[in-house]
């Protein structure tokens, strides 16, 4: 019998590198929560973005929305931290905001590792055709220079969070060459800056209940009331300066 625990829900924390780690998960004999972290909706909006370019050089979207579980908002325990529910949905489908956890169960060869693999491929493919280099890029050289900047980076002390490790390959351009062409980042900027405040996504609304129905009835008849009064008035002033004038 399988008494192995199903993921279903993660507790996470933003923290001072205003990134996103794992707490606490409901499977914990498969996951190890220390320096575990998680993709939030703007970033996964930014990653899709990036990836945009790659689709002209054999890049499979199937294989990004394949490398990651999925996760939505189900509550907030404290400010900074929140509750997510396990949700089987594609990233490119779901109308609400998605969390993601890279399926790293199998590190050299699951799903997260075969998407860095493509999107590296990918992305050397794009810089060659675009750039005039005097020796064609490898996959070595990107992966050697992208360790050489981590060690620069003073990684070693620290956990790297899968958005920086994703977006050190999408955004990858050789030392000494700039990529030139055509991006339309506004898009991308727009649906990040709509999903950057998180705390608004989990913010729940409060149902007027009927006492909070009968003030307002009663502060609009009291409207009501001073306006009819009001009228009355005008309309008694306006008699008596007609009554004066024909006098």
């Amino acid at each position: 019998m399988n008494t192995t625990p199903k993921l279903e829900w993660s507790v996470i924390r933003l923290k001072e590198d205003n990134y996103w780690w794992v707490e606490s998960i409901s499977d914990e004999k498969r996951w190890d929560v220390d320096g575990l972290g998680i993709i939030d909706p703007s970033q996964i909006v930014h990653l899709v973005d990036l990836c945009e370019p790659l689709r002209d050089y054999d890049f499979d979207p199937d294989i990004l929305d394949g490398a990651f579980f999925k996760f939505g908002i189900e509550g907030e325990i404290e400010e900074g931290c929140i509750k997510l529910a396990r949700i089987k949905e594609s990233l490119f489908a779901s109308e609400d905001p998605l969390f993601a956890l890279p399926d790293i169960l199998d590190e050299e060869k699951g799903p997260y590792a075969d998407f860095l693999e493509h999107i590296t491929k990918s992305r050397v493919k794009l810089l060659n055709d675009l750039i005039d280099f005097e020796q064609t890029l490898t996959i070595e050289d990107l992966e050697e220079e992208i360790r050489e900047q981590q060690k620069l980076g003073d990684y070693e002390d620290h956990y790297v969070h899968f958005f920086g490790q994703i977006t050190s390959i999408l955004e990858y351009v050789p030392k000494g060459y700039e990529l030139d062409f055509d991006e339309d980042p506004d898009s991308s900027q727009e649906k990040e800056e709509d999903l950057a405040d998180i705390p608004d996504l989990i913010e729940e609304k409060i149902e007027e209940d009927e006492t909070m129905k009968w003030v307002d009835e009663d502060e609009e008849s009291d409207e009501f009331e001073s306006e009819d009064d009001e009228k009355t008035d005008r309309t008694d002033e306006e008699s008596i300066e007609t009554a004066a004038e024909d006098k």
